[in-house]
C-alpha cells in the first residue's frame, strides 16, 4: 500500500508495508538470538589439544577419494556449513562425497609455542592419516580455503600421504601484493612494525585485534555491514543470510602466536614460500614437489586475496593436469552462497573414482 504525498515531484512514495517489514525484520535481526550454524551431521573421528577432525557422511557415496578440507586459522569453518540449501558441506555430501573437515579450534594461551610447523606436521599429516585410515580410501583430495589453501599447499609440498587432488580457493601464494594500507606493508617489511614483542607479551594474538586487523583491510566495505540490513531489511531472505554472516564475521578466534610470527615474518615479510625457502620443521616446502592435479579458484570481487596472489601457484607446481579459473564474487561470497560446492563437483567429480 503506497500513499501519495503533496511534494511527490521531489519526495518519492512511501510504501508503508514495505518499511514495516523492514523494520520489523531490523529489529528481530538485532535481538533476536543467535541462527543455527552447522546443521549437517557429522561425527567426531579424531582430535588433539582443541583440533578435531570431523566426517560429513556422503547420502548416497558415489566417489570412492573423499574431500579433506583445510580451512584458515583466522576464522571458525562453520562458513563451509552455515546455512541449509546454501552450505558447501551438504551439497557435496548430497552430491555423494564422504567429506573431511579440520576444525583448528581456539588456542589459548597454554597454545602459544604453537607454530605452523606444529599445525601442519602434528594436526594437519596426522589427521590426513586418520581420514585416510577411516575413509578405507587409498588416495585423498585436500581442498584449502583462504589462507586453508596456503596451508594445504605447504602441506602438499612435504607430504608423504598419498593425495590425488588439490584444490585452492582464495588463496595467498604470493603474499608480495597487499590488500590493506601501504604503510602496513612497508613497516613491516623494513622492520619499523616488529609484532614480535607484542606477540610475546600476549602469547596469542587476541581475537578482537584479528577482528580490527580485517576492518581495517576491508574498509570501507567492512563498516557497511549495518548500512546494507537497513537499506535491505525488508527481505527476510536477506535477513537471515546477512544474520549468519554477521554471526560468522563477529565470531573470531585467537591466533598462536608462534604460528602469526611465521606467517608475519616468514610468509609476509620475507616471501618464503614462493621463493622455495620455507622451512616446516627439517623439510623445506618447495611448491615443484607439488604432482597431485591441481584446481585453483580466485573470484573477480574478492577484497582481501588479490588474484595475482593466487595464480603464481600455476606455474610453480609440478602437476601436469591443473585448471585457473576465476569466478565472479567475493571473499567470503563463493562460501556463502553455495557456489563453491557446484564448482568443486564440476572439476573433481571425473578425478574422484
Amino acid at each position: 500500500m503506497a500513499t501519495e504525498t503533496p511534494l511527490k515531484e521531489f519526495i518519492p512514495e512511501l510504501d508503508y508495508e514495505k518499511e514495516m517489514k523492514r523494520w520489523t525484520h531490523l529489529f528481530k535481526a538485532l535481538n533476536d538470538p543467535e541462527p543455527w550454524v552447522g546443521h549437517s551431521p557429522r561425527n567426531e573421528v579424531w582430535q588433539k589439544n582443541k583440533s578435531i577432525l570431523w566426517y560429513y557422511p556422503a547420502k548416497q557415496k558415489k566417489y570412492k577419494i573423499p574431500l579433506f578440507f583445510v580451512y584458515s586459522l583466522f576464522n571458525k569453518p562453520y562458513i563451509l556449513d552455515i546455512a541449509p540449501k546454501t552450505s558447501v558441506i551438504e551439497g557435496l555430501t548430497n552430491m555423494g562425497y564422504e567429506v573431511y573437515l579440520l576444525d583448528w579450534g581456539s588456542p589459548g594461551y597454554e597454545d602459544k609455542k604453537i607454530g605452523l610447523d606444529t599445525y601442519i606436521e602434528k594436526y594437519l599429516t596426522t589427521a590426513v592419516k586418520r581420514a585416510l585410515r577411516h575413509s578405507g580410501a587409498d588416495e585423498i583430495t585436500l581442498v584449502g580455503y583462504c589462507l586453508g589453501g596456503t596451508i594445504a599447499s605447504i602441506y602438499a609440498s612435504i607430504a608423504e600421504e598419498p593425495i590425488k587432488n588439490l584444490i585452492v580457493a582464495t588463496v595467498p601464494i604470493d603474499f608480495q601484493p597487499f590488500m590493506g594500507p601501504d604503510k602496513w606493508a612497508v613497516g613491516m617489511r623494513e622492520g619499523d612494525m616488529n609484532i614480535d614483542h607484542f606477540i610475546d607479551v600476549y602469547g596469542v594474538v587476541p581475537p578482537q585485534l584479528v577482528d580490527g586487523m580485517f576492518r581495517a583491510i576491508g574498509a570501507p566495505v567492512y563498516f557497511t555491514n549495518y548500512t546494507m540490513l537497513l537499506s535491505r531489511a525488508h527481505d527476510q531472505r536477506y535477513v537471515d543470510k546477512w544474520r549468519r554472516m554477521n554471526k560468522w564475521t563477529l565470531d573470531q578466534v585467537p591466533f598462536a602466536g608462534e604460528a602469526y610470527k611465521q606467517l608475519a615474518n616468514d610468509l609476509f615479510k620475507e616471501n618464503k614460500l614462493i621463493k622455495g625457502e620455507l622451512m616446516i620443521g627439517n623439510k623445506k616446502a618447495d611448491l615443484t614437489n607439488i604432482k597431485a592435479n591441481l584446481f585453483v579458484v580466485s573470484g573477480s570481487k574478492d577484497n582481501l586475496i588479490l588474484e595475482e596472489q593466487s595464480k603464481p601457484i600455476m606455474e610453480l607446481v609440478s602437476s601436469v593436469d591443473k585448471t585457473y579459473i576465476v569466478v565472479e564474487t567475493g571473499h567470503v561470497g563463493l562460501a556463502l552462497s553455495g557456489l563453491f560446492a557446484k564448482i568443486v563437483d564440476q572439476w573433481v567429480s571425473s578425478r574422484s573414482n
